[in-house]
């Protein structure tokens, strides 16, 4: 497609924003925007769903647009901010276990240390802070509830929840199982 016809497809949706000029936008542009985040390194799921989040701040946004000839400019710039803030949300995401997902029995990384889950657990909480090591204990084992714990602990509810995620960001690697113990249990 020339630069004319899309530039003739942007205007027309700019001037009239409707389900049938947006359809036209959308049927030139999604593609160019899935190329877009694809050379940035996105897999195509990821590139699709992108392009979709572009298009529907495009569909909402668009009156933003005071010069019509630089639409394009604006669209990949909308992108680029996209794939900024898809990047930026995956750097922050930690890795984490689920303590209720565990397998029991319980294996420690090493099994040169002996004793059973008792002394694993002991273990693994060696790795916690004070009171990290008591809000575990208070929630998994004693099975509190966050606002008991907080009340026990006068501290706010945010303070437990974050003490559990940290410790449970803390005690991850330890608590995977091994590859091994993986090929054992299949």
């Amino acid at each position: 497609m020339t630069d004319s016809a899309e530039s003739e497809i942007a205007e027309r949706f700019l001037c009239q924003a409707n389900e049938e000029s947006f359809s036209a936008l959308f049927r030139v542009f999604s593609p160019q925007l899935v190329g877009f985040f694809r050379r940035r390194g996105h897999e195509m799921g990821v590139a699709e769903d992108l392009a979709q989040e572009v298009m529907l701040t495009v569909y909402r946004s668009a009156r933003q647009v005071r010069d019509h000839k630089l639409f394009r400019a604006w669209l990949f710039r909308v992108a680029r901010n996209a794939a900024c803030r898809h990047f930026t949300h995956r750097m922050r995401q930690v890795s984490t276990v689920d303590i209720a997902e565990v397998p029991e029995p319980m294996v420690a990384p090493h099994q040169d240390l002996g004793g059973g889950p008792t002394f694993e657990f002991k273990c693994w909480m060696s790795f916690l802070d004070p009171q990290e090591r008591e809000t575990m204990t208070l929630r998994f084992v004693e099975e509190w509830e966050y606002h008991e714990i907080a009340a026990a602990q006068a501290v706010p509810v945010g303070t437990v929840q974050w003490r559990v995620f940290n410790s449970k960001k803390k005690l991850a690697h330890f608590l995977r199982p091994r590859r091994s113990d993986a090929r054992q249990a299949a």
